[in-house]
């Protein structure tokens, strides 16, 4: 058993728009619970838990401000603290958010902190085996080399880059001959049949002084930006802030292209267990059951006659029914209906992305508004009303605010709810209201331990969520 402790590092700021549109970037797959009770990134946080094969250090998790709170209330809620919670001001691709981790936990752990990178949007079934993966290549950590995990292939495939090895000996790390782009489709069977490429999987293990130093050499540029941010970085709520004005002249690149293709002390850790990076509703369906004509559904979904379909109702108050479809995937959520032929559903961003130049909504946010207290989503939308559903975490406060253009009036229907008006603060419990008049200052709080419910109904000239003066946040939204 290794008795080397290992910090892991999940980056999770990912927009994951293949998956739409149940995976937007207000609230991307990597938190979604796409495959069971739990998220994807609750699954790469449990991954990381210590057993009698790895010792492993709290997580480190990058992400940014949007999802901040998101990742700690779903780390608390599988009992998991993180080591800490770094914040990117902007999107800079997997390099910079690699390079900043490693510099904070260099800073606290030392030159010699071994470091596992992860994605917090894949799969891998077999956590025994991944750990053993781990361990079979840590030894090597001390010898200054920087490892790479490669997945044996199951087609050939052309949205993964490839790692090009010696031979098809997969018992243990091995030396990398070349890395390989993302390959057209005859390159791609030619590489499956030949045995001796893995798909690059975008896990990496190290040491923190082996990883800076490369940054230094092949990316001095970035290395310098990124050092200044974490050394001007400020602490909020307990979250690291990485500087902006520093951060903001970074040049995006991912870590395969500014490092990881250019040095010479890579090798190659062979995972041989299941492994995918649910790269779009083609992969989600193989983790569904199938009928006899390879047609899967979720509840609320019905086929007639189909074949090779996936019909998937996100709302257990909507039905989707299919009637002779072939090779077809439909997903209905409350805002969005997808209709795709399979052959078709990688275009999925480019359509995204023309919604987004026409100002479609849906391109990029849910229904759902995820606060820290809670979240609340919109039920009816008219002229000069609105009504929604609020929900709020035990224990949890929205800040101390007031309206300059609407009132609205609150109706718990479960929990309770402490309420401030002006200076009056009361307690009022399900089936009661409260009135909150134009301008009032006013404050919720869920003094229980069960989420508290309520509707609220809006009234005003104007509605939109701009129309907030904060005076007190626990959440520093001033």
């Amino acid at each position: 058993m290794s008795k080397t402790k290992i910090i892991p590092v999940i980056l999770a700021g990912g927009s994951g728009t293949r998956l739409w549109p149940v995976s937007r970037a207000s609230y991307p797959k990597q938190f979604t619970n796409l495959l069971g009770e739990i998220s994807l990134f609750q699954m790469a946080a449990q991954r990381v838990i210590t057993d009698d094969i790895i010792t492993f250090e709290p997580p480190v998790i990058v992400t940014n401000n949007q999802f901040r709170f998101i990742v700690t209330q779903q780390l608390s809620a599988i009992g998991i603290t993180p080591g800490s919670v770094i914040l990117e001001p902007a999107a800079k691709d997997t390099a910079a958010a690699i390079l900043s981790a490693v510099l904070c936990i260099r800073n606290t752990n030392g030159d010699d902190a071994k470091i596992l990178i992860l994605s917090s949007d894949h799969v891998i079934s077999d956590t025994n085996e991944f750990h053993k993966a781990i361990e079979s290549g840590l030894s090597y950590t001390e010898k200054n080399k920087i490892l790479t995990f490669g997945i044996l292939p199951s087609h050939a495939e052309t949205g993964f880059g490839y790692l090009e090895l010696m031979n098809n000996d997969f018992d243990g790390p091995q030396e990398l001959v070349s890395f390989v782009e993302k390959p057209e489709l005859p390159q791609a069977e030619k590489m499956y049949q030949s045995g001796n490429y893995l798909w690059n999987a975008g896990i990496f293990m190290f040491r923190a002084t082996d990883m800076i130093n490369a940054f230094k050499s092949l990316a001095p540029n970035m290395s310098k930006a990124v050092e200044t941010a974490v050394s001007a970085a400020t602490l909020d709520l307990g979250f690291i802030r990485l500087h902006d004005d520093s951060w903001s002249v970074i040049e995006p690149l991912s870590v395969d292209y500014a490092i990881m293709e250019r040095i010479q002390n890579l090798m190659v850790v062979p995972f041989l267990g299941e492994w995918s990076d649910l790269g779009g509703w083609n992969a989600i369906q193989k983790y569904m059951p199938e009928d006899e004509n390879k047609v899967a559904l979720s509840e609320g979904a019905h086929a007639y006659e189909c074949e090779n379909t996936l019909l998937r109702s996100e709302d257990s108050s909507q039905t989707i029914v299919g009637i002779g479809l072939k090779d077809i995937i439909a997903i209905s959520t409350p805002d969005a209906v997808l209709v795709t032929h399979k052959d078709k559903s990688q275009n999925i961003k480019q359509v995204i992305k023309h919604l987004s130049q026409n100002d479609v909504q849906q391109a990029t946010q849910l229904p759902k508004d995820f606060r820290p207290w809670g979240w609340y989503e919109t039920l009816v939308l008219g002229d000069r009303f609105q009504v929604k559903r609020i929900h709020v975490y035990p224990g949890a406060s929205l800040s101390l605010q007031s309206h300059h253009h609407r009132s609205e009036h609150w109706i718990i229907v479960a929990g309770s709810a402490e309420v401030r008006i002006h200076e009056t603060t009361k307690l009022i419990s399900e089936g009661e209201s409260a009135y909150i008049p134009l301008g009032a200052k006013h404050r919720l709080t869920n003094p229980g331990k069960l989420e508290m419910v309520l509707i609220e109904v809006q009234t005003g000239p104007y509605l939109q969520e701009d129309d907030i003066l904060r005076y007190d946040d626990l959440y520093n939204r001033i």
